[in-house]
């Protein structure tokens, strides 16, 4: 599976951004799909995850509220849409895919996600 992620940029404190994340190399359908970000001098961190039928989402308490994640499984594709931007949002955003995750526990975990693409820079200014 290749992954690429895509519609980062530069947006004002209290803008919004859509990233996507596009899937090659065979379907993600049956996937748990992820996305995570690191700032730089931070560990890569867990923001928002979607079990492979799109029925349950999992967020970062640090964007509850504020982000959505979503998926098109007829487009090979998953979306987050981010809203009420904040400077502590400024990072590389990656997109991961996985074996379907049946704890709730498991979603921000990186090692429950073996397919990664390159990130995409997000910076929010203040």
């Amino acid at each position: 599976v290749q992954l690429q992620a895509s519609g980062g940029g530069l947006v004002q404190a209290g803008g919004s951004l859509r990233l996507s994340c596009a899937a090659s190399g065979r379907t993600v359908s049956s996937y748990s799909m992820g996305w995570f970000r690191q700032a730089p001098g931070e560990e890569r961190e867990f923001v928002a995850a979607i079990s492979w039928s799109g029925a349950n989402t999992n967020y970062a308490d640090s964007v509850k509220g504020r982000f959505t994640i979503s998926r098109d499984n007829a487009k090979n594709a998953v979306y987050l849409q981010m809203n009420s931007l904040k400077p502590e949002d400024t990072a590389v955003y990656y997109c991961a895919a996985g074996p379907p995750i049946y704890s709730s526990s498991n979603y921000a975990r990186p090692s429950a996600y073996p397919y990664w693409g390159p990130g995409t820079q997000v910076t929010v200014s203040s």
